[in-house]
């Protein structure tokens, strides 16, 4: 499996599991919960690094303040504007350096490679939060372990 490929099926896990934290925040019922803010920025946070390698403006604020469809939506988005991004660069564009500038205005360069590999990290990162935050609320959380989803044929 080439690098490409690697991050292809990792997309199709990212959005598996974005799409299970948001169920669960969904049947919860409590659309004002800390969950539903960190989803939120999970989403916001997948398109502003997917605008910064296609040097597009950010359409989003990094904490954005959304409904619950509004991150279904947006959900749906993103996953899709990522599958086809994954589609369509080649190998070596992966070690292309993009230039941006971050939140708070400082100027950086990274690979595509290691912005990729960020995005996906950091959204795991924040769904494990959100975990924790329904666990605090007396709440279960859902299994989105990577190994899970290959176990129940999920992601091939």
């Amino acid at each position: 499996m080439n690098l490409l490929d690697y991050f292809r099926r990792q997309f199709i896990y990212n959005a598996w599991a974005n799409s299970e934290v948001f169920s669960a925040l969904n049947a919860s019922g409590n659309s004002e919960s800390k969950g539903l803010r960190l989803l939120a920025h999970i989403l916001s946070a997948e398109r502003l690094w997917l605008e910064r390698i296609k040097s597009q403006p950010q359409g989003l604020p990094v904490w954005p303040d959304f409904t619950m469809e509004r991150c279904r939506v947006e959900m749906e988005n993103v996953a899709k504007r990522w599958r086809e991004h994954l589609d369509q660069i080649s190998m070596d564009q992966l070690s292309e350096k993009i230039r941006y500038k971050n939140s708070k205005g400082e100027e950086w360069a990274s690979s595509v490679e290691n912005i990729t590999s960020h995005v996906l990290l950091h959204s795991a990162y924040h769904r494990g939060q959100i975990a924790s935050q329904m666990r605090a609320e007396g709440k279960q959380p859902v299994y989105t372990d990577f190994i899970h989803a290959t176990r129940q044929g999920l992601i091939k």
